[in-house]
């Protein structure tokens, strides 16, 4: 399981490590845990995600009519995801080396490129660079339907953008956004001019 990478909100709980010294104290309210996988997987042997946990009180569940498939527990939900390339596609992603499925999504290359190892609570856990984590979120952010989910991604990626800058990383910044295509560029840039974000904008000239 050392190739799976946590992405979302969770992330947030070890950045507080990464920002140890700093003002950072995420607010986490949701259960949602999602892994992103790196395809095509590369592991030595199989593992049986479900039955490895069913002892934990996971049970599967599957999510609407394409059939993505959740582990569910009271405290947490489990969902297993893969970057979409090409045309893309609603049906899951087969993962047989999990006995799992996964759900594509679009713009998760770009976190899968970026990722760092964080050390905290006696865990090691592979989750995007902040600065990746924060971009990715002000272009996902661009995208939402929902003002509740545009408003609480744009706070996540301001707080850990905020914090950045505070603990003197204003290259990585610039370095990840240096990363994104020039259409993504676009979308960060036209979100921090909605948010009036001079800051952030003058960092990334």
């Amino acid at each position: 399981m050392e190739e799976l990478i946590l992405i979302g909100s969770w992330c947030q709980h070890f950045y507080r490590s990464y920002f140890e010294g700093q003002r950072y104290t995420p607010t986490i309210r949701t259960r949602d845990m999602d892994f992103l996988v790196p395809v095509p997987l590369q592991i030595k042997k199989k593992v049986d995600v479900e039955a490895l946990l069913r002892n934990e009180g996971f049970v599967v569940s599957f999510s609407g009519g394409s059939g993505y498939m959740k582990l569910m527990h009271p405290d947490l939900i489990l969902e297993f995801l893969v970057p979409e390339r090409g045309k893309g596609t609603d049906k899951p992603y087969p993962l047989p080396q999990l006995s799992m499925n996964a759900q594509p999504l679009r713009f998760l290359d770009y976190l899968l490129q970026n990722i760092i190892c964080i050390e905290a609570e006696g865990l090691k856990v592979n989750v995007p660079h902040p600065a990746a984590f924060a971009l990715h979120k002000l272009i996902v952010s661009d995208r939402r339907t929902k003002e509740e989910k545009l408003l609480k991604d744009r706070k996540e990626a301001f707080a850990i953008l905020t914090a950045l800058v505070k603990k003197g990383d204003t290259v990585e910044i610039k370095n990840m956004f240096g990363k994104m295509p020039a259409r993504w560029k676009k979308r960060v840039i036209d979100v921090l001019k909605k948010t009036e974000n001079v800051e952030i904008i003058e960092i990334l000239k």
